[in-house]
């Protein structure tokens, strides 16, 4: 995707329902991150939540990615819901040991905490954020209701955080969770997404926003309306907000995505999406009939 003022895209660059819609027909592994990142500028990398590449592997996304691309990696589950933070320096250490190859095609780090994770753990909080690494950015996710008290809770994070220059993502789950469907892949998003408070304020200048859309487009579009009017706002202060486009099985996010992306172009003059890859083949050639 051609340089802008922010970047935009999907959970996930490695889905095999995408061949022949997103990507072309022909489409293998291998060749789905140069597909994906010439469009998208950006992607949540949630597999290191379950478990870190090789280095191999690592070095092979940064070759194939565009050179402006930026791959926002997941802290593992075993540093944030399992040791909660505490005595984590190891795991921490090998993850950007792994990771941190990618140099110039890292966004920020995204540290997503469990609904468990409250104030009384919050002094935890703070030691492992001023212990991280200081050349990489990151993004922390709170769960927990009490840092959406607006309150002391919810100022202190708020505060903490802007003071280290580490930005508050934004969970926007009311478009799937407004949804009224028995389709088992709305109903896992509904269970697994948590529905909490909506937020639009930043505490850096790289805003992180986690859409999780209704299944209907055009159920989201009132919401992506007013994200692109906070979109705007941010890029005219000069900060570099990301947008991570999901949908409830993530086949559509890709079209999700440039749905918001014509929206905000209305309000910036944005240049259009660059074109998927499975439009720039050619049409397949009709079989010819034996009768």
């Amino acid at each position: 995707m051609s340089v802008l003022p922010y970047r935009l895209g999907c959970p996930l660059w490695a889905n095999k329902a995408w061949v022949g819609e997103f990507f072309t027909r022909k489409a293998k592994t291998g060749d789905f991150l140069r597909q994906y990142s010439s469009v998208f500028s950006t992607v949540e990398g949630n597999t290191t939540f379950y478990a870190l590449p090789s280095k191999d592997t690592v070095l092979r996304w940064k070759e194939n990615a565009t050179e402006d691309f930026r791959f926002c990696f997941k802290f593992p589950k075993v540093i944030s819901h399992q040791k909660k933070l505490v005595a984590a320096e190891d795991d921490t250490a090998l993850f950007f040991r792994v990771l941190g190859v990618l140099e110039e095609k890292l966004g920020p780090f995204f540290l997503q905490l469990s609904p468990h994770f409250g104030p009384d753990a919050f002094p935890s909080l703070l030691r492992y954020l001023d212990a991280l690494p200081k050349e990489f950015s990151y993004a922390v996710e709170v769960r927990h209701l009490a840092f959406f008290d607006r309150g002391e809770w919810e100022h202190r994070l708020n505060q903490e955080l802007a003071a280290r220059g580490i930005d508050r993502v934004l969970f926007d789950a009311r478009g799937v969770h407004s949804a009224e469907s028995a389709d088992e892949a709305v109903v896992r998003a509904q269970t697994r997404k948590p529905r909490l408070p909506y937020r639009e304020f930043v505490t850096a200048e790289t805003p992180f926003v986690r859409y999780i859309a209704h299944p209907d487009m055009e159920r989201n579009r009132n919401a992506w309306h007013r994200w692109a009017e906070v979109f705007a706002t941010w890029i005219k202060e000069g900060k570099q907000p990301l947008m991570f486009m999901h949908t409830p099985n993530d086949f559509y996010a890709p079209g999700f995505a440039k749905v918001f992306h014509e929206i905000l172009a209305e309000k910036l003059d944005l240049p259009v999406m660059p074109p998927w890859p499975s439009s720039t083949e050619p049409p397949e050639p009709e079989q010819m009939s034996l009768f």
